[in-house]
C-alpha cells in the first residue's frame, strides 16, 4: 500500500529584524524552539523573551520559594547558550495562570516595549495533537499571545500603557506557534541544534528531577527526534515547525 504524500512545510519569513518569544514557563522555548532562534541570532536578528512564570510550581522535591529563582536563573543562562541576553518574567503564578484581560495586557506592553516584527509562542491548544493534554498555562499565554499582538496596535485597548509612556505598536506582521499539532512553516535546525541540546541542558534542575534518564541523552536524543520528524516534511533536513498567522 502506498504511503500518502506527506505535505511540506513552507520556509519561515526572513524580512524581520526583531522577535519577541512569549511563554508560559521556563523552558518552554528549550523542547524545540531553540535551534532556530540560535540560528536567527547567528544572522543577525534580535530575539527577547518573555515568561509569565518563574516555573516555581514545577519541580515537586522544592519549594517553589527555592524553585523560582532557581529555574530563573536557569532560563537566563539557557537563553544566553542561543544568543538571547534580554530575559523578562511577568510573575504571574505558575500553574495557575488566568487567560483575560490581565495577561493580554502584560503581553501587550511587552510586545510595545519590544516592538517586534515576529512574535513566538506556545501551543495554545487544548492538546497537543489527538489525546496528548495540553497544560492550561500554556493555552492561557498562548491564546493571550494571539490576542495581545492585537491589542498592542490599538491605542484605545488599555490605554493605561500610552499613559505609562508605551506607544501603540501596529508592526507585528506574523504570531508564530511552535508546538503546533498543525504546522505550515519550518525552519533549518542544523546551524542552531547543537545549541538547542545544550541550552536545554541548563534547566538541569527540572530535567533531573523529571526523569532518571543521563540529562545529556535525553536532551540529545529529544530534540534530534523532533527535528529529524519535522525533517521529513521539510526536505529532510532537521527543522523546527511553526504554524504561522499572519496579521
Amino acid at each position: 500500500m502506498t504511503e500518502p504524500t506527506i505535505s511540506q512545510l513552507q520556509p519561515m519569513p526572513g524580512d524581520w529584524q526583531r522577535a519577541l518569544a512569549v511563554v508560559a514557563d521556563p523552558d518552554d522555548l528549550e523542547y524545540g524552539c531553540a535551534a532556530a532562534i540560535a540560528a536567527w541570532t547567528d544572522a543577525g536578528r534580535e530575539v527577547s523573551y518573555v515568561l509569565a512564570t518563574r516555573g516555581e510550581a514545577g519541580i515537586d522535591t522544592l519549594d517553589p520559594a527555592r524553585c523560582g529563582p532557581l529555574r530563573e536563573r536557569e532560563q537566563r543562562a539557557s537563553a544566553a547558550v542561543v544568543g538571547v541576553s534580554e530575559v523578562a518574567f511577568l510573575d504571574h503564578a505558575d500553574g495557575v495562570i488566568e487567560y483575560g484581560p490581565a495577561l493580554r495586557r502584560d503581553i501587550a506592553a511587552a510586545i510595545r516595549r519590544h516592538r517586534p516584527e515576529l512574535v513566538i509562542t506556545l501551543n495554545h491548544r487544548d492538546t497537543w495533537g489527538g489525546t496528548a493534554w495540553n497544560t492550561p498555562d500554556h493555552v492561557a499565554v498562548g491564546r493571550a499571545t494571539l490576542d495581545a499582538a492585537g491589542d498592542a496596535g490599538n491605542r484605545w485597548i488599555f490605554p493605561e500603557l500610552t499613559e505609562q509612556g508605551l506607544q501603540p505598536w501596529d508592526g507585528v506582521r506574523w504570531v508564530a506557534v511552535v508546538g503546533s499539532a498543525s504546522p505550515t512553516h519550518a525552519v533549518d535546525a542544523t546551524p542552531g541544534l547543537e545549541r538547542a541540546v545544550r541550552s536545554l541542558l541548563e534547566h538541569r534542575t527540572y530535567i533531573e528531577a523529571l526523569t532518571d534518564e543521563d540529562p545529556e541523552t535525553y536532551a540529545r536524543t529529544l530534540l534530534t527526534g523532533f527535528a529529524e520528524e519535522t525533517g521529513k516534511r521539510f526536505g529532510n533536513r532537521p527543522a523546527v515547525a511553526f504554524e504561522v498567522f499572519p496579521r
